[in-house]
């Protein structure tokens, strides 16, 4: 637990979104961050101590994996200075990686934060952009190839749901950006606080950050297969 003051709230997040950006990668931690209160007895009354804004290059609607639109609240332009930066993942990272100007921006903006986070195949924009050389990372269980060529000098966790490597947390995919953004509120406010958030939510606080063993296995048969 981080000792933040009252007049340091709330924390600003940006969320990055691009096309074919998955969607519970961004709508999970939101949706973690957005409902966290400090106070549970004045959960009406009061406001998360999270503020969250989606960050795209340009003002222009995007299109999620499955038709659904987000609409940006700044661009990587204007976006003002952040605690916390969330890089979702997707099939567009396919098409991010290759983006010169978006992990530049990830490269310069990253060490300003308290936080740099990343789910499923966002940890391949992380690579890409210089974040993950010597430390911890994880992706989606498909993906640790495409994660290996973004970061070959990055620690490659197959075992683990997420990464908590210094100032740059990892997930696996989808669902698992739930449980990091749960362990993000608990690394901010505290354990109770976290348990609090997922109660609200009626999702497990997450215990064990463990891969099932059938998980682990068949990432491993298929990328044998792949080979």
């Amino acid at each position: 637990m981080l000792g933040i003051n009252e007049n340091q709230l709330p924390l600003t997040v940006g969320i990055l979104i691009f096309d074919q950006v998955e969607v519970l990668d961004v709508a999970g931690p939101f949706e973690v961050l957005a409902v966290t209160r400090l106070n549970e007895e004045r959960r009406q009354e009061e406001l998360s101590p999270f503020r969250v804004l989606l960050v795209s290059e340009n003002m222009d609607q995007v299109s999620a994996i499955g038709g659904l639109r987000f609409t940006p609240d700044v661009t990587m332009d204007n976006c003002p200075e952040l605690d916390l930066l969330i890089v979702p993942g997707g099939w567009g990272t396919r098409t991010q990686i290759k983006n010169a100007n978006l992990l530049k921006w990830i490269s310069n903006k990253s060490p300003r934060t308290r936080l740099t986070v990343s789910v499923c195949t966002g940890s391949s924009l992380l690579g890409k952009a210089g974040l993950l050389d010597g430390r911890e990372a994880t992706t989606h269980w498909h993906n640790f190839d495409f994660l290996r060529q973004a970061a070959p000098n990055a620690y490659i966790r197959e075992d683990l749901r997420f990464t908590m490597d210094n100032s740059i947390f990892t997930s696996a995919g989808i669902s698992a950006g739930i449980d990091m953004a749960l362990h993000i509120v608990s690394h901010f406010f505290g354990t109770k606080i976290g348990e609090a958030t997922a109660r609200q939510m009626e999702y497990p606080y997450p215990q064990n950050n463990q891969r099932s063993r059938n998980t682990q296995e068949f990432s491993r048969s298929l990328n044998k297969t792949l080979k």
